[in-house]
């Protein structure tokens, strides 16, 4: 979960809400992550059972229908992805593995929620073609982390986040999922949201992942004229050394 590892650049509006909404969180959850450490209960254990828990309200909850109180569940769990990083800070324990696990579970946590609903519009739902718009959107959130985790892995700064990002996917979705729940309580029409949420993640994701391509065929375009750039500089140093050695030879 992104809480132990090193996220991209944010935007103005991203890292004003980031700074605000982390402060705030971070004096409310310091007591309770300080709590679990004198238990005895490390960032991982919590990582675990936070994705555990959005797990189990997705694929309990989601394919029946039940929206509302899916989202509830997923939401309470997905504290845990700060609850851990503020455990790690104290601990002093942040490390390459924890970023590791985080990351490698959050595309677990994803699959399960985009999963959930394509289940449901699979069966009860009775909508295969909002099953297949949650399936692309399962897939293409797991193409669009792979694509900025691949270019970085190969020394490139992919320095761009792209229209809509992980955080965005999972606002969009788990919001109009909750709201959408309403419906069994009585509020009508509001069941809506969650099919048009999903095309607008579908679309979403389609042009961030273009956006990444993009600029990873640019940045590695760059790489390899500046790369040759340098070989070709070097040669020519070189080669004026080379032709005074030789004539210098009698």
């Amino acid at each position: 979960m992104a809480s132990r590892g090193h996220a991209a650049t944010p935007t103005l509006g991203k890292a004003m809400l980031n700074k605000y909404a982390r402060a705030f969180f971070t004096r409310v959850l310091t007591p309770f992550a300080a709590f679990l450490i004198r238990r005895g209960v490390s960032p991982d254990t919590v990582t675990l059972i936070g994705t555990a828990g959005v797990i189990a309200g997705a694929l309990v909850f989601y394919p029946r229908g039940e929206f509302f109180w899916g989202t509830i569940v997923i939401t309470l769990f997905v504290f845990s992805d700060l609850v851990d990083g503020n455990m790690a800070r104290q601990m002093g324990r942040s490390s390459r593995w924890g970023a590791f696990l985080d990351s490698t579970l959050d595309r677990v946590a994803d699959g399960a929620i985009f999963g959930g609903f394509a289940l449901w519009y699979a069966g009860k739902g009775d909508d295969l073609a909002l099953c297949a718009v949650s399936i692309f959107c399962l897939a293409s959130g797991q193409v669009v982390s792979y694509t900025k985790a691949r270019g970085e892995s190969i020394g490139l700064p992919v320095a761009v986040n792209g229209l809509v990002e992980r955080a965005e996917r999972l606002v969009i979705s788990l919001v109009a999922a909750g709201l959408s729940g309403l419906h069994a309580f009585g509020v009508p029409g509001i069941d809506v949201l969650l099919p048009v949420a999903l095309w607008i993640v579908a679309v979403g994701s389609l042009v961030t992942l273009i956006q990444r391509v993009v600029t990873v065929r640019r940045e590695s375009a760059e790489a390899e004229a500046a790369a040759a750039a340098e070989a070709s500089a070097a040669s020519t140093q070189e080669t004026p050394d080379t032709n005074r050695n030789s004539e210098a030879t009698p």
